[in-house]
């Protein structure tokens, strides 16, 4: 996360745009009828298609398709389905963090159930806006909890989407906040720190004992730039202490998702093979070259710079700039074809002050088109996962993960800002 339009209530939102919505509480089998089916896998527009479901998965997809006798039959004709969205890049356990005030509250003042209770909330915002999956990356100081969210989400306790865990993120003492306290106090912080390539091999191990499906490090600090305008910031870790917690990750079947804000940054974890860099706002050509030729991820999190960006630079203008350095290095990013997944940093916007379909429309805004939104939020993200044809897509064998809007987002990509009419999860609507 860095630390750096209005949505309705996601009942209120069903409730206005859905009359008598379709139940599937408790099918084992069922059909959709779909008036339009849009396969970001394929680029493809279905008309009239049929979507078989069997248990959580779908069975079979097509126009040609006959429904079984004695399947029930849910009539999304009047609107457009697609798969899922996948927010790549999010923190459940944390609920805006504009200022250095609001995050040291959220640390110092509410307790880790508490914040786990609003977690909660923030998952049931996302999942009823068509978020059907996220990869949350880093709690920000709330112990395992984000392991608890998914567990009680996967067995119904609660309604959420799947989730992705990353438990702490990882930063060398002395790099990440709690600052400004007295030094008397033990103030609690939002990373687990580590130092030297063992110490930091040991941490990794920790996170992956306590349930953490990714690896998140905090790759640099203190963004600026140079007498000559160049853009600088301090790398954390020492290359060593970098490589060694990519190479247990991946020895441990984990990826590593490093927060990098400038080449000072990129340098070190692109030598160490991370599998995704976050917020990416200043990307020089070496750095693209390299995401090109590893195929690392970029996760550009733009509705969340353009959220703190005024607040923050009325401190610091530096925030203004890496506003605009963000557009410029995702144009080029997309041009070059380094592969992009829609990630939003949502919890660092307030999750009912931002739907983070927001961050489709701004990629359409800076050059892709609709259809490579949508692949952004769905099959890139998935691949980012390690889950191609499982999630993201709609074709035979991938969880029944599927929503429906009310219109046609490749003509308009904000319609998936403001109008999910039905949400569907491993083949059953989530309780409202």
């Amino acid at each position: 996360m860095v630390r750096y339009g209005r949505l309705c209530l996601p009942c209120l939102l069903v409730m206005l745009l859905v009359s008598d919505p379709p139940s599937a509480m408790g099918a084992e089998s069922l059909a959709l009828r779909c008036g339009r089916l849009l396969d970001p896998a394929r680029g493809q527009v279905l008309k009239d298609a049929v979507v078989l479901i069997s248990g959580d998965r779908i069975q079979a997809v097509g126009t040609e398709l006959k429904i079984p006798p004695g399947v029930e039959v849910l009539d999304l004709t009047r609107w457009t389905v697609l798969p899922g969205l996948i927010d790549a890049h999010t923190h459940l356990l944390l609920q805006g963090d504009v200022t250095a005030e609001d995050y040291d509250n959220q640390l110092l003042k509410e307790s880790i159930p508490y914040r786990a209770l609003r977690a909660a909330r923030a998952a049931r915002i996302a999942l009823f806006h068509g978020f059907t999956t996220l990869r949350d990356i880093g709690n920000e100081g709330a112990g395992f909890a984000d392991v608890d969210l998914k567990r009680a989400f996967a067995a119904g306790v609660l309604p959420g989407p799947r989730l992705f865990v990353a438990t702490k993120a990882l930063a060398p003492t002395g790099a990440y906040p709690l600052h400004g306290y007295a030094w008397e106090l033990k103030v609690p912080i939002g990373v687990e720190n580590c130092d030297g390539a063992d110490g930091c091999r040991r941490a990794v191990r920790d996170q992956v004992e306590h349930g953490a499906d990714w690896i998140k490090v905090y790759a640099d600090r203190n963004y600026y730039r140079d007498p000559e305008g160049t853009w600088k910031s301090i790398p954390n870790f020492t290359l060593e202490e970098m490589k060694a917690i990519v190479d247990e990750a991946h020895r441990l079947r984990r990826r590593v998702a490093a927060h990098s804000i400038t080449p000072s940054g990129h340098r070190v974890i692109l030598a160490a093979g991370v599998d995704s860099i976050e917020h990416g706002m200043v990307l020089d050509d070496s750095s693209i070259r390299a995401m090109v030729r590893q195929h690392i991820f970029l996760c550009p999190t733009l509705s969340v710079t353009a959220f703190v960006a005024p607040g923050r630079s009325t401190s610091n203008p530096v925030w203004g700039e890496l506003l605009e350095a963000g557009k410029g290095s995702f144009r080029k990013a997309l041009a070059a074809g380094v592969p992009i997944a829609l990630g939003t940093d949502a919890g660092g916007f307030d999750w009912d002050k931002v739907n983070q379909a927001e961050e489709l429309r701004r990629m359409v805004e800076l050059g892709m088109t609709p259809w490579q939104a949508i692949r952004a939020g769905t099959v890139m993200a998935a691949e980012l996962l390690g889950e191609e044809g499982k999630l993201g897509s709609v074709a035979p064998g991938a969880y029944a993960d599927l929503i429906a809007v009310d219109g046609d987002p490749l003509l308009d990509i904000s319609i998936l800002e403001h109008k999910v009419v039905w949400v569907m999860l491993g083949g059953k609507l989530p309780s409202r």
